[in-house]
């Protein structure tokens, strides 16, 4: 989830561009707020859309993340249903130990059978534990292997700060979680998952005629927040992982270490609104779309044009928008033969304070190596008066 921060070496030529600095100067300014604090002892907020972190606050440090680590168990979950294992109307088993488990519950009736859409929304809006458990033990037959495939996907997605030994978050030396992990799992749930996303914005749910409100109180500010999740216990304190969508822009946040149910609410929505207020997000070129022209040495074509893999788009803070450079480094002239796809220079965009965003550009089309033949003869072209 980070932004690439080093510029390439040992380039030969620098093509600068000027459109870039043009574009952005027409942007309108908007003061940057100063020393920017949350009262949360961890966090981070991501603009989702271009993998950028705006504002971090010991996001590597191993937290308790209590609830907000069932984001992993609906992963799993998530994951099962994409491939076909399971389907919505499939029913698990209420355990005696899913029964029994204490702290936030769906209150599932021992022995019973609960589709698994409605033990998704026990999981998300009720925070149950039970419902968990049952997910856990109706996947992998106890709650113990079924950590064992939190794990196994935690590396799959590089959560690198992780580790599992339960499904609902409770309370574990061993069961750990940092902010930055879930801030990536946020946004592949998101991403993985679309068809399943919808089930973070209900706000409330009844199961066994028990009415039980969705903990995300963000849900109910109209600030454009459609999720996660919040989590709570008493070595961890209050924690949520919040995303919010704006005029096309997307960011996650992630608090823990807080007060009360409140304050979690609150600085969870203080690091959205600086996020949105603070920041931009600029699109520049749309995926195949011609970024530069490069000039070929002994190829049938003189040039090659040079474009993005995917749409180039990059968030600035707005404050120092000013303070920007780009340019396009490659080794000129590139020698031919060249074929369409090769990674033949890479744009450079420099942001103050933010880093640097490095993007590849590859060749739209194949230019043929000249002849023995035409390599002499374009020689001598080059070298009369006017024929370069």
């Amino acid at each position: 989830m980070r932004s690439l921060s080093v510029i390439s070496s040992g380039t030969a030529t620098k093509s600068f561009f000027s459109f870039f600095i043009i574009f952005l100067l027409s942007l309108p300014a908007i003061a940057q707020a100063e020393g920017f604090e949350t009262r949360a002892k961890y966090s981070i907020l991501v603009d989702d859309s271009t993998d950028t972190p705006l504002f971090e606050k010991s996001p590597d440090e191993r937290i308790t993340p209590s609830s907000m680590s069932k984001l992993m168990t609906l992963y799993v979950l998530f994951d099962k249903l994409k491939k076909g294992t399971v389907a919505l109307h499939d029913n698990f088993r209420v355990s005696e130990k899913a029964w029994r488990m204490q702290g936030s519950k769906s209150f599932m009736a021992i022995d019973s059978r609960v589709p698994i859409e409605d033990l998704i929304r026990g999981i998300i809006i009720q925070s149950g534990n039970d419902a968990c458990i049952v997910v856990a033990e109706g996947i992998a037959g106890s709650e113990e292997s079924f950590a064992g495939e939190m794990n196994a996907m935690a590396a799959k997605l590089a959560l690198k700060g992780s580790h599992f030994n339960n499904s609902t978050g409770w309370p574990d030396p061993e069961h750990y979680m940092t902010v930055h992990d879930l801030a990536i799992l946020a946004h592949r749930l998101i991403h993985d998952f679309p068809e399943y996303y919808s089930y973070f914005s209900e706000k409330d749910y009844t199961y066994n005629n028990i009415h039980q409100y969705n903990r995300n109180l963000l849900l109910t500010r109209n600030i454009g927040v459609d999720g996660l999740k919040t989590g709570h216990t008493d070595d961890g304190g209050f924690g949520m992982v919040a995303s919010a969508s704006r005029d096309g822009r997307r960011l996650i946040a992630v608090v823990n270490g807080l007060a009360n149910e409140k304050e979690r609410a609150d600085e969870s929505e203080k690091l959205l609104e600086y996020g949105f207020r603070e920041f931009a997000t600029v699109n520049f070129f749309k995926a195949g779309e011609t970024v530069e022209t490069a000039e070929v040495w002994y190829g049938r074509d003189k040039s090659v044009l040079l474009v993005a893999q995917n749409d180039i788009a990059i968030t600035i803070n707005k404050a120092s928008k000013n303070n920007l450079a780009a340019e396009v480094l490659y080794d000129s002239p590139v020698a031919a033969p060249i074929h369409k796809g090769d990674h033949i220079a890479d744009l450079v965009i420099k942001r103050e304070g933010m880093g640097n965003v490095i993007i590849p550009l590859i060749a739209a089309n194949d230019v043929e190596k000249l002849s023995f033949f035409g390599r002499i003869m374009r020689g001598i072209m080059y070298r009369l008066p006017g024929k370069k």
